[in-house]
């Protein structure tokens, strides 16, 4: 709900507070007075596209701020979050306007875009009028429109998710046929190279083992003599020998030197035992490298194998066992192709028959609904003098989608046996007024989120059909708030709340003013719009008959 609207140096507007309240509330003035303008300033906080020149003459800037009120659960509350805005009970918006054409905005305190103003006016304000060219009268709306009056907010979901589905399946046997085609390209290539690949068996860090093997045996015919070498110089018959005697003759002379030659016995027994382990190891190491030439060329074939498979698929030769996973993979691919592809074909029948059962389902509910706001726009109009008019919801088969496979358009027929139209090119400006607002009553339901601004809507009727204007505009107001810019009398005198639009002159300045209306002053200005200039004693009297309705 806009609790308060505060204006400085907005074109006439020097300095005002407007503070608005649930129901009905009513602008009047007269013409020029600067309705209009309150209007204008609203549009511009809301970022809307509006006059270009704002600012008050002779005023550094313009400023306006906005005061709603949200409950719980406001669609505006999503935006802010969104937004990474602040979310309270308390929506502040404010927007200046330089001199120079620079526009500034605040949210809650925090800068922002015209975009984040946009988007909350969405959810904050729905303006009519009869220039209304982004509520009602926009056909690209109407489908949304006709699905709130019908309440299928669930069979919406399921033709959506079932939409992203069909979307997903037709996507993967797409996906799976322009694979599948590729590899039939290929189809020789990868037989060549799957039974090459697999011929030579790679295994995982196997070459990195062949290199080490290769670099050994080249190594093992000068290294083997070098051993054999330390085999003889250590062996039974040379230094071991030699040790192994020393330490017998040790032995047979110990008892004679009373413990004088134990540290020799123990370190000669110890020299022994060394060296007999490392005879063990050096042996051990001969035999490792002993020279094999039979391996070595083995080894030598396999190594240049790896490298030469390796060249020819442009891979290091240790990525060779995963080419070979994959092209296999490949291959079986395209030989389970068919299968693959029947199973993807399935899929996207089902998916199609899901997608044709809910959105036949959310046809039929729109098909229902039509004949039913179609009744209830007679039903409406008629009081509104215009009961030879003819209002229909056409719902028509179109391309499917994720929103189904309906368009939908308003239109009209103005008189009996005259072809039927959009809405906004069939009817006159005061026909347009009062289809949208029984469109408007028709649609209302229980959405009392946003504010509804009516600008002028009630233009060109009078007496009894602008009293039944007055009466839809009370009817749309409760439990919710409606603004309503307007001439009628009868209009007016339907308002909870009432205030008047004034101009001034002060000095060389042109004001407009704004002043709430008390039970008296209500009565002199409803005399005022029935008789004009002259307020008589009878208009003030018709006045209170109005307002005692």
């Amino acid at each position: 709900m806009l609790r308060g609207l505060d204006i400085r140096d907005i074109l006439l507007i020097d300095r005002l507070e407007l503070e608005l309240q649930p129901g009905l509330n009513v602008l009047t003035g007269e013409t020029g007075a600067g309705k209009s303008i309150l209007l204008d300033c609203l549009g511009f906080v809301m970022g809307w596209r509006g006059r270009a020149e704002l600012v008050r003459p002779g005023a550094d800037q313009g400023e306006v701020t906005a005061v709603f009120e949200l409950g719980t659960g406001h669609p505006a509350r999503g935006v802010l979050e969104e937004a990474g805005l602040p979310v309270r009970d308390e929506l502040i918006l404010r927007r200046v306007n330089s001199a120079e054409g620079r526009k500034t905005a605040w949210v809650n305190d925090r800068r922002a875009t015209g975009e984040v103003l946009r988007a909350l006016s969405e959810a904050l304000v729905e303006l009519h009028g009869q220039h209304d060219d982004r509520g009602l009268l926009n056909a690209r709306g109407h489908r949304v429109l006709l699905d709130a009056y019908a309440g299928v907010a669930a069979e919406r979901v399921e033709v959506r998710a079932a939409w992203g589905a069909r979307r997903e399946a037709a996507a993967a046997l797409e996906a799976a046929q322009a694979r599948i085609a590729a590899l039939a390209a290929e189809e020789e290539f990868l037989r060549h190279a799957v039974g090459e690949i697999e011929a030579l068996a790679p295994e995982e860090g196997e070459i990195a083992r062949l290199e080490e093997r290769r670099r050994l045996l080249k190594a093992a015919r000068s290294l083997g003599e070098t051993v054999a070498a330390a085999q003889a110089a250590i062996g039974e018959e040379a230094a071991g020998r030699l040790l192994r005697d020393a330490l017998r003759g040790l032995e047979g002379a110990a008892d004679r030197a009373e413990g004088a030659l134990d540290p020799a016995l123990d370190a000669l027994a110890a020299a022994v035992d060394a060296l007999s382990e490392a005879e063990r190891e050096v042996d051990a190491a001969a035999e490792r490298l002993a020279f094999d030439p039979a391996e070595l060329e083995r080894v030598e074939d396999r190594f240049h194998a790896y490298r030469d498979l390796a060249r020819k698929h442009h891979v290091a030769e240790d990525g060779l066992a995963g080419l070979g996973v994959r092209l296999r993979g490949d291959l079986d691919a395209l030989e389970a192709g068919s299968a693959d592809l029947g199973a993807l074909e399935a899929a996207l029948a089902e998916a199609e028959a899901r997608y044709d059962t809910a959105a036949a389902a959310l046809g039929q509910r729109r098909h229902e609904a039509a004949a039913a706001l179609d009744a209830a726009m007679a039903d409406e109009l008629a009081p509104l003098k215009m009961e030879r008019a003819v209002f229909s919801t056409s719902v028509a088969r179109c391309e499917a989608g994720p929103e189904g496979r309906e368009a939908v358009e308003f239109r009209v027929a103005t008189n009996p046996g005259a072809p039927s139209g959009p809405l906004s090119r069939i009817a006159s400006g005061g026909e347009l007024s009062r289809f949208l607002l029984a469109l408007k009553v028709c649609l209302r339901g229980d959405d009392a989120a946003r504010t509804l601004i009516f600008d002028e809507i009630d233009r060109g009727v009078g007496g009894a059909t602008a009293a039944a204007v007055g009466k839809r505009l009370a009817r749309l107001a409760e439990g919710g708030q409606v603004l309503v810019v307007t001439h009628s009398p009868q209009v007016a005198a339907r308002g909870g709340h009432h205030w008047r639009v004034e101009k001034r002159v002060t000095g060389q300045q042109t004001l407009s003013t704004v002043a709430a209306l008390d039970t008296a002053a209500r009565v002199d200005e409803l005399a005022r719009m029935l008789a004009g200039d002259t307020v008589t004693d009878e208009a003030r009297a018709a006045a209170r008959a109005l307002l005692d309705g």
